[in-house]
């Protein structure tokens, strides 16, 4: 008997996939639930299980082409018998394929590939002119537009993933879309910082988690949305639309690029719970295993370039949200305090948010929100 597997559903509004890697080949024994391929869609990448043990009979895509959702990517043969080694390796994903061959190489075909590499004429003896496409490890055919192209040894052009893809439409969507401003401010995290090294080791032992500084900006952005509820809305046509809930989108470098899971209902969660969630999905979005689903409808996002070391940056909105949060480096700085010149531990914060909606006092009154509950997080316990 033969089954039949089809892309499956991978979030709203996504009606298309790439196939990113198959991790059998035809010929190969698979059981079942066991991953079958990868698949990227514009929002998140997915792994495709077998639906049933048996032997790949066919894989009707090869890596790096699309394919629509529902349609049959593959046929596994449940009674049939293995006819090559499944200790064969996987194909690689197209952007670890390695740099091409420097020209002094030959490289090696590419399996059922349409393009024509024709050489320029040479002597009899001399070696042939390299294909202007790196060649495949694998005996799968893989799509040469997946393949970075030797441009002269001086450039290498790899074609952008569906996630990058819709990374950048997004982006040029926001700056066409909103009328974006950035307010900015400064913040002492002295107390902050005072409560993580007293409470660090007695949070850790219990909840198996450090204790972070984003918990504390998670816990105190939300309180400056119930006091500044527009930042919390968005446009939707001729109308505002105002949350009465808090699911705060939290930036994460992924295996891939940037992602923004979203922590739903921040309102009642814990300090802990935050520093649990926001770990879960690092870790998962490094093994682009974060799911659609958790990547959709955040009602404000928090984005921490100081982690890399940026001092201040103007972060884009992320649609159809009013409002981004973008934390920075933490540096000793002089300051004033009671009349005299010390150090201390600050960071600067900057609120883009969408001008259509947020009057620049509303953004003001949000950032010195912020700042208060941060350099007192005790208020954050109690609410005032």
């Amino acid at each position: 008997m033969t089954v039949e597997i089809k892309v499956p559903s991978v979030g709203e509004s996504v009606s298309e996939v790439t196939i990113e890697q198959w991790l059998k080949q035809e010929g190969e024994a698979i059981e079942r639930d066991k991953t079958l391929a990868v698949l990227e869609s514009e929002k998140a990448t997915v792994e495709l299980p077998a639906e049933a043990s048996g032997t790949v009979k066919k894989l009707l895509k090869k890596a790096g082409e699309s394919a629509q959702v529902g349609e049959v990517i593959a046929i596994i043969d449940t009674d049939g018998k293995p006819t090559v080694s499944t200790t064969t390796t996987a194909v690689p994903k197209a952007e670890s394929q390695p740099a091409p061959a420097a020209p002094a190489k030959k490289a090696a075909p590419v399996a059922e590939t349409k393009v024509e590499v024709k050489a320029p004429a040479a002597p009899a003896k001399a070696e042939p002119a390299p294909a202007p496409v790196s060649a495949s490890p694998s005996p799968v055919p893989t799509r040469v537009s997946a393949e970075p192209v030797d441009a002269g040894g001086e450039e290498e052009i790899v074609p952008m993933t569906r996630l990058r893809r819709t990374l950048a439409r997004r982006l040029v969507e926001a700056q066409q879309t909103a009328a974006m401003l950035t307010t900015f401010n400064e913040v002492d995290m002295s107390a902050v910082m005072a409560l993580r090294k007293e409470h660090g080791e007695a949070f850790l032992a219990r909840h198996g988690v450090k204790l972070g500084f984003m918990s504390f900006f998670v816990k105190a952005s939300v309180d400056a949305l119930k006091l500044v509820p527009e930042v919390n809305a968005e446009i939707r046509d001729e109308n505002i639309v105002y949350k009465n809930h808090y699911d705060i989108a939290v930036a994460i470098g992924g295996g891939k690029g940037l992602v923004v899971p979203v922590l739903r209902n921040a309102e009642r969660l814990s300090f802990a719970e935050v520093e649990i969630a926001i770990g879960d999905f690092a870790k998962r979005a490094k093994e682009n295993k974060l799911k659609p689903e958790e990547l959709q409808g955040g009602t404000f996002t928090i984005s921490n370039g100081g982690i890399y070391g940026s001092m201040l940056s103007t972060p884009i909105l992320n649609p159809p949200q009013s409002g981004i949060l973008g934390m920075h480096a933490i540096q000793d700085r002089p300051v004033a305090r009671d009349g005299q010149v010390v150090i201390r531990p600050m960071m600067f914060l900057a609120l883009t948010y969408d001008h259509r909606l947020v009057d620049g006092r509303e953004a003001v009154n949000f950032l010195k929100r912020i700042k208060d509950a941060i350099e007192a997080p005790a208020r954050m316990l109690i609410e005032v």
